[in-house]
């Protein structure tokens, strides 16, 4: 069910929410572009599956990236590939006397500083108004996590192994055989994960060609098995204290987003707090269990410090809600509705 929440403004980047806008009288959805069709089709689709779109694409050009000469360093070459063109700073040619100084401090200054400066920037400043949306729509980290996650939960109930107690669900019963298929995935998860990184380090035609022939060299074994261990052990044990307190892409756009107070954030209707003790009775408050990250989203902003933005807790209130013929309760907010938003938090307290 595609959720259906509401606010006087706009709430999110077009690519997370559905309008409310209906098209001029007269005017058909036939009568639109391709254009129109096409961002129509897409926010028609329910969020999740949205989401899991753009998870699926980034992970595609995480993985194909290297192979394409989109983005990756040779160490070979000393040379660093960008969308397919050699990407150089000028040092060579001053080695080889071909510059003068100025002219490679100029190349270093456009072609090196100023480009990450500038994506750097771009990059902070979506999370500073959006938070974490980069972890919980595009990044193949989190991806491979919710996927762990639904697997251990097959097998245990948990959600992780460091879990207490197990996490309600109302049509999945615990069964002890997903545990070989929950291993099997982090090991191959974290074999993909140390093979794809080599080969934004060493040619990957070299990378792929050697391990179909069985040639790897000594230093490319040790990586790839190094790396393996080492991912797969952080894909069993430690996935979710990865995301919230070991990834510096995913702290700098926390601590980003904290700073901003119109920054977007789930809000929660607290005057219809009562609702929530049935909003999935017996098991609980849906969007609790909702959570990959083990948040509570109806807790203050400060301790929403990790939340990716996922919207997991949305669709579930929405869903518990819709079938007890109610409105959700939770629903993003940006701008002076969010800064009202904190301040009613602080005042009144988390539930």
């Amino acid at each position: 069910m595609t959720p259906s929440w509401r606010s006087t403004k706009s709430c999110a980047p077009w690519w997370v929410m559905k309008t409310e806008t209906e098209p001029p009288a007269g005017h058909s959805l036939v009568h639109l572009g391709a254009q129109g069709r096409g961002r129509n089709f897409w926010r028609a689709m329910p969020l999740q599956q949205r989401r899991r779109w753009l998870q699926g694409a980034f992970m595609a050009l995480f993985l194909l990236a290297p192979s394409l000469n989109l983005f990756r360093f040779d160490l070979n070459e000393t040379q660093l590939w960008v969308l397919g063109m050699r990407w150089s700073l000028g040092i060579g040619a001053f080695q080889r006397g071909e510059a003068s100084a100025m002219q490679t401090g100029w190349a270093i200054l456009w072609r090196g500083f100023l480009p990450a400066l500038g994506l750097v920037a771009v990059f902070l400043g979506i999370a500073y108004k959006y938070g974490r949306v980069y972890c919980g729509w595009l990044c193949p980290h989190f991806s491979v996590v919710e996927t762990l996650n639904g697997l251990l939960h097959r097998a245990t109930g948990k959600l992780s192994l460091w879990d207490t107690s197990r996490t309600p669900h109302p049509t999945r019963t615990p069964n002890a055989r997903w545990w070989p298929v929950f291993l099997a995935t982090c090991l191959g998860c974290g074999l993909v994960w140390a093979i794809t990184l080599l080969t934004y380090l060493l040619p990957p035609t070299e990378i792929w060609g050697n391990l179909y022939a069985g040639t790897l060299t000594a230093n490319q074994a040790r990586f790839i098995g190094i790396g393996t261990l080492l991912f797969t052990l952080e894909f069993t044990l430690a996935r979710h204290l990865f995301c919230r307190f070991g990834c510096a892409v995913g702290l700098f756009q926390s601590l980003a987003w904290m700073a901003n107070p119109k920054g977007m954030v789930v809000a929660f209707a607290r005057e219809r707090a009562r609702e929530c003790k049935t909003c999935d009775s017996p098991r609980g408050s849906a969007c609790d269990h909702a959570c990959p990250m083990r948040l509570h989203p109806r807790n203050i902003k400060r301790m929403m410090f990790s939340c990716v933005q996922c919207g997991q807790c949305l669709s579930a209130c929405d869903t518990t809600q819709t079938e007890q013929g109610r409105t959700p309760s939770l629903q993003w907010q940006i701008g002076l509705d969010a800064v009202r938003e904190t301040l009613r938090q602080r005042r009144d307290g988390a539930p």
